[in-house]
């Protein structure tokens, strides 16, 4: 049985998604791939569907009706994940904002003892290619701004480029991540530390897409915003591990 599972949520991706499967497909690890597609009205599901017959075996699709959120795509994974006994689980963009070649450094992070593994675009300076520079101070004070409400040490805590271990997630309440947009990221780093688990930066490019229109919105920034007092809020009456 193969180990490692990569999400990738979509909405309109017909632009990357089969440039994007056929990349990791080639990767010299025997990667699978579960594409959560919420009613893509462009077609990727149906891309998908025709590249499972290329790749039986190793690449499936969970289809949902309409436009649910990022948070709830990722969980809908994640349980798919556990149910098929992948250990190493993994998450990221559909549109190459993400390298697919650095998933052979986030496993690796996880193999040499990590147990959540972070493709962070802070960890060694600033690495973003191709942002306005408000898009990139808007993300890097995000990250300054998660630090001094929760008082953890990630320094890219809304990254959306994550490797998990299988423990990870079967120890997480994954029905209490509340969270459906970029503050989704912060919930489940937040409540992984808080759960005792180690997780590790490993330093990435960030590239911004150049097919296909990105999904970021006022209420995915405000939801994030706010969302950080009240899950530091909320977590002073929650105790880890939970049950």
């Amino acid at each position: 049985m193969p180990d490692s599972i990569v999400i990738i949520p979509t909405y309109n991706e017909k632009e990357n998604i089969e440039r994007m499967i056929r990349k990791v497909m080639s990767l010299p690890h025997d990667f699978h791939l579960l594409i959560i597609d919420d009613g893509s009205p462009d077609g990727t599901q149906i891309i998908v569907k025709n590249l499972m017959n290329v790749y039986p075996e190793r690449l499936f699709i969970e289809e949902r009706a309409g436009k649910q959120g990022l948070g709830t795509a990722y969980i809908h994974g994640f349980k798919w994940a556990l149910a098929h006994q992948y250990d190493y689980i993994f998450e990221m963009d559909a549109d190459f904002s993400h390298n697919p070649d650095d998933l052979l450094k986030l496993r690796q992070a996880i193999i040499d003892g990590a147990d959540a593994a972070i493709g962070s675009r802070y960890i060694n300076g600033v690495n973003v290619v191709n942002w306005p520079m408000s898009r990139v101070l808007m993300s890097y004070f995000a990250s300054v701004y998660v630090r001094f409400i929760t008082g953890i040490k990630v320094q890219d805590s809304t990254a959306g480029f994550m490797c998990y271990k299988r423990k990870v997630l079967e120890t997480i309440s994954l029905d209490k991540i509340k969270f459906v947009g970029y503050a989704f990221q912060i919930e489940m780093k937040y409540t992984a530390i808080k759960h005792g688990f180690n997780l590790v930066e490993v330093p990435i490019i960030f590239t911004d897409r150049t097919a296909g229109t990105s999904k970021m919105s006022t209420s995915i920034f405000r939801e994030a915003f706010l969302g950080v007092i009240q899950m530091k809020i909320n977590s002073i009456f929650r105790k880890y591990p939970e049950g």
